[in-house]
């Protein structure tokens, strides 16, 4: 328990061994931690003055957060640090979604180590102003499962802020995991004396999702983090019509690709068609999706991101949406909440 770290063999929500409660909480029951807790000694944790000087020289910390897992939040963590970086910002991305980290894939960072130098773990980069940090680069195998318990994430998250050097950058993105768990609590935590300028809370339309958002609403604003805004990710899938599969079902199940015969027939009668986008509402809307919720909820709504096959693509590939011209239904909806984002916040001054 050297300075105040949580013990591996912790409950799986411990209070910390500096904590006022440490050895008195009902988490702490059963612990065989316990009476140490109990009758050690408190006071700061000194590892909260590394963090502090490791962050000072950051000038902005965005979370961003989801209330369910698969709703696009580390696409949009991934393609906003692309984006910043691309208008010549510097930009950190740290993946603290232990169980899940999907960023090293996103970013084309696979298979990448970290490496430690005198001034402390180093980022991998993507570009020379878009580092990286993950513990996806810390497995053996991508394919291993991370089996750990609070405190042992908590501690690698705690490592990660004391011991990664990000150099002066103006921002770093902390792509956090579903919920409001260990996770979220310590990042909050061990960001509070730097500062933290707020969470952007991904959700897709309809309200399975929506009501978890509400819950993360809430979180923030009883652990003090401003909600920069709420992105709608997913709003309806929206691509060129020659971008569809047509087919013909048979009695018996079957499925018939009649696309060419489709194509062709546009382009002898209707060739006007074949420039028409097409837009299906996938996920129910009737209860008027992020818009809504967040007007009942007094926090911003930064837009919507329609479901685009091309930014799925662009996100298998670890590539930026924002180089070429192949996400033609998603870069400007990014783009625009990008710009809502800075404006807002001033931080493009």
């Amino acid at each position: 328990m050297e300075n105040g770290e949580i013990p591996e063999n912790a409950n799986e929500h411990c209070p910390g061994p500096q904590s006022e409660s440490a050895g008195k909480s009902d988490a702490c029951q059963g612990c065989p931690n316990q009476e140490a807790c109990s009758t050690a000694p408190k006071g700061p944790d000194p590892d909260l003055v590394a963090i502090a000087e490791r962050m000072a020289t950051v000038k902005h910390k965005i979370l961003v957060l989801s209330g369910k897992g698969g709703v696009g939040k580390s696409t949009f963590s991934a393609q906003l640090s692309f984006a910043l970086a691309a208008m010549d910002f510097q930009v950190g991305l740290l993946d603290i979604d232990i169980c899940g980290p999907s960023i090293p894939k996103m970013l084309g960072l696979e298979g990448q180590d970290i490496h430690q130098s005198n001034l402390g773990w180093s980022p991998v980069y993507v570009e020379s102003n878009l580092g990286v940090m993950s513990i996806g680069f810390m497995l053996p195998n991508p394919d291993e499962a991370v089996i750990w318990r609070g405190p042992r994430k908590n501690g690698l998250i705690k490592q990660f802020l004391k011991d990664v050097y990000w150099g002066e950058i103006d921002f770093l993105v902390v792509d956090a995991p579903p919920g409001t768990s260990d996770e979220h609590i310590s990042i909050v935590q061990f960001l509070q004396a730097t500062g933290i300028d707020g969470a952007i809370i991904v959700t897709t339309p309809q309200q399975v999702s929506l009501i978890d958002v509400r819950k993360e609403v809430n979180f923030c604003k009883k652990v003090g983090v401003p909600v920069l805004g709420v992105v709608e990710n997913m709003s309806g899938l929206c691509q060129p019509l020659t971008g569809f599969r047509f087919i013909r079902g048979t009695e018996n199940g079957e499925q018939i690709d009649v696309t060419e015969k489709v194509i062709e027939y546009m382009r002898e009668k209707a060739p006007e068609m074949l420039d028409l986008i097409a837009l299906s509402e996938v996920f129910d809307t009737s209860g008027g999706g992020a818009a809504k919720m967040c007007m009942e909820m007094a926090v911003p709504f930064l837009g919507k991101i329609p479901l685009d096959p091309k930014l799925c693509k662009a996100a298998e590939e670890g590539r930026s949406c924002f180089t070429d011209q192949n996400c033609g239904m998603s870069v400007p909806a990014l783009k625009s909440i990008i710009e809502k984002l800075l404006a807002a916040n001033q931080w493009n001054q």
